[in-house]
């Protein structure tokens, strides 16, 4: 997978939609890639080009780069549905269709326990 880019935060204001934390200071957010890299490479994105990789990881069309908290960054890793959502429940149904939308849209599989989990996560939306 290719991980080197520089997408950072430089200045403003943000709300961290998965833990709705203001922030201020730059070196308090991460840019999250929805689905993580490391779950990208696993579901399917070892078989991809180099500018099918470069055109996930930098993709701004669909929802799959989001600003949040560092540490909330730091706490999801490169966990997927099964094991990780969102802190603040008002948000995990967006970010559960999130999740869905970056995977069918790459052609990404979808492990058993994952599939349980969306199923799950979305069954109140």
């Amino acid at each position: 997978m290719v991980t080197d880019f520089t997408c950072r935060p430089t200045s403003g204001d943000w709300i961290s939609p998965y833990d709705n934390v203001a922030a201020t200071l730059p070196g308090d957010l991460d840019i999250d890639h929805v689905v993580p890299l490391k779950e990208a490479w696993v579901s399917g994105a070892r078989r991809w080009t180099t500018t099918q990789r470069e055109a996930f990881v930098n993709d701004l069309t669909r929802p799959q780069l989001v600003a949040i908290t560092d540490n909330l960054s730091q706490a999801k890793g490169d966990e997927d549905p099964a094991q990780w959502a969102p802190p603040l429940h008002s948000f995990v149904c967006t970010y559960v269709r999130a999740w869905v939308e970056v995977k069918y849209y790459y052609g990404l599989s979808v492990a058993s326990a994952e599939q349980v989990a969306l199923t799950r996560l979305l069954a109140p939306c």
